[in-house]
């Protein structure tokens, strides 16, 4: 099937016009026109170059749409559904992990939404900047209708990765959790904690975010740069997500952890700074954790949770024309807090 897309073709180049054939339908796929397709930090790293990138890439990993067609054998959606895709469109499904449904740890490498090879075809993969997707029926998620389905978008991402380390480690009523960061993943972050019940406490290093933080549902804001704010939460905190994505001193936050408290990393980094010391662990019995998105049943999970407390992103919708403007302004953490591309704007676009 002929279908257009935003796509670039090197490094730093701008995103533009593209088109390429998805797939016909195999008996357990299901295809969808996209409607929305949100911006994750993700993308702009593919585009650029910075990690390995196969072109031209198609970009995009939280993708809502409706389904326009379906295999012979599927039966978990009918046509007219809303479904969404996320950064996962298959997997070995035969490894220790895939059996436990951690999908997104198969032994065999899972297959990516875009920038990878199809495990069946041998094709690239192409991302939700386009007007349809084509998708295995295990890989697709139910959207809860009720939901702004544009607003919905970054669950498949932001969402789901910061949703499943709460869930790891236990997060519930009466929990203590610190969020460090304030933008796509932290904000998301502080909505699902708080809905589970924890107490929430945002680190951050500019006051100014005080108010945005507290209106997401934040108790306590805290200064990282203040040594007598951060020694009086020392001790307190039983989870610590942190979100940011680039090097940055652990130490300060881990004196935060309370007995046997864990910081889990999201954001992917080289390497920690400075040197790291082992004595807040040694002391307090603390870990340091990654967490990985989720599995495909974890993240329904969260679609159905997030349904059920009718928690959604905070999103400035653009146009598919705008793209490259958005990538400057998220260079510049000018967002609030996630960008999604309604992708009917792509229909103005002659091949």
């Amino acid at each position: 099937m002929k279908t257009k897309a935003y796509a670039n073709h090197a490094p730093n180049q701008p995103l533009s016009l593209f088109h390429f054939d998805r797939r016909e339908l195999r008996d357990d796929d299901i295809e969808f026109d996209v409607l929305f397709c949100g911006v994750c930090h993700s993308d702009l790293h593919h585009v650029a170059g910075d990690w390995k990138t196969n072109y031209p890439c198609v970009p995009g990993h939280e993708i809502v749409g409706r389904v326009s067609k379906i295999g012979k054998n599927v039966t978990q959606f009918k046509i007219g559904d809303a479904v969404a895709v996320g950064c996962m469109v298959d997997s070995c499904q035969h490894c220790r992990p895939c059996l436990n449904q951690l999908e997104q740890y198969c032994e065999e490498g899972a297959t990516f939404t875009y920038n990878d090879t199809d495990r069946q075809d041998k094709q690239a993969t192409f991302g939700g900047y386009s007007e349809r997707m084509v998708v295995r029926e295990k890989f697709a998620l139910h959207v809860p209708e009720h939901l702004d389905l544009a607003a919905a978008a970054p669950l498949l991402c932001a969402g789901i990765t910061v949703y499943s380390p709460l869930k790891h480690w236990k997060v519930q009523a009466g929990s203590k959790v610190g969020i460090i960061g304030l933008g796509g993943l932290g904000h998301m972050a502080i909505k699902l904690a708080r809905a589970m019940g924890a107490e929430v406490t945002l680190f951050s290093r500019s006051p100014d975010k005080a108010e945005d933080a507290q209106r997401l549902g934040a108790h306590h804001i805290v200064l990282s740069s203040d040594k007598t704010q951060m020694k009086a939460v020392a001790n307190t905190l039983d989870v610590i997500i942190d979100t940011v994505p680039y090097a940055h001193d652990l130490q300060p936050y881990l004196q935060t952890l309370t007995l046997d408290g864990t910081l889990v990393l999201v954001g992917l980094i080289d390497k920690i700074e400075p040197s790291f010391n082992s004595a807040p662990l040694v002391l307090g019995r603390r870990s340091v954790a990654g967490s990985l998105i989720g599995g495909i049943a974890e993240t329904q999970e969260m679609l159905n949770f997030c349904g059920q407390h009718n928690i959604v992103s905070d999103i400035e919708l653009i146009p598919i024309q705008e793209i490259n403007h958005a990538y400057e302004r998220m260079l510049k953490s000018d967002v609030k807090y996630r960008f999604v591309i309604d992708m009917s704007s792509l229909k103005q676009e002659s091949l």
